[in-house]
Order: structure tokens, then sequence, then C-alpha cells
């Protein structure tokens, strides 16, 4: 596992790739509870703490069939967030950031 220390929150790129159907929906429910669906294998997951991450990852280990299904994470540098391109419809990714006042 890529080790962050430094870090305090990192943005995520979730891809993955489910054989079963019931399995899938089960990983798109967890997975909307950290992010963004912006294709219907990938999510972008701003913002997460390592200990939030691990929650993530632990609760996808625990959904899919280690034997057929994989879910790939990629974290991505502030720098690397500025430089996505893509074609088609949709917008570039957008690291949250909330002041509370």
């Amino acid at each position: 596992m890529l080790h962050l220390l430094g870090r305090s929150k990192v943005f995520y790129l979730v891809c993955f790739d489910i054989v079963d159907d019931r399995i899938r929906n089960h990983v798109v429910k967890c997975l909307k509870g950290y992010g963004v669906r912006v294709q219907k294998s990938v999510f972008e997951c701003p913002g997460l703490s390592e200990e939030k991450f691990l929650k993530m990852k632990h609760h996808l280990e625990d959904i899919i069939n280690c034997d057929e299904d994989t879910v790939r994470y990629y974290p991505l540098c502030r720098s690397c967030l500025r430089n996505v391109e893509f074609s088609g419809i949709g917008e570039g990714p957008v690291e949250n950031r909330y002041r509370i006042v």
C-alpha cells in the first residue's frame, strides 16, 4: 500500500470491475458514501484521510469476491488533478474544500 505520511487528505480515483450485479450494486452504494460517480465503474473520492480511505477499502474488500472482482485505488496529487484531461461530456475532478465559519 502506498504510504501517505504528511498528507492529511488525498483525492482517490476508484475504479472497479465487478462480475455479479448484486455485488456491483453494493459496491456502488458504498462508494456513493465517499465520492461522486463519474463513469459507470469509476468514482472520484476527494479529501479522504488515511483512516477514511482504509475504512472504505476494507468495506469494499468485505463486499467483493476477490477471486473474480477487482477494485483499484489511484491516489492523485493536486498537481495531477490540475492536469486531468477528458473528452466528451462531464467535468474535471473537483477537490472539495469547505470552510466552516
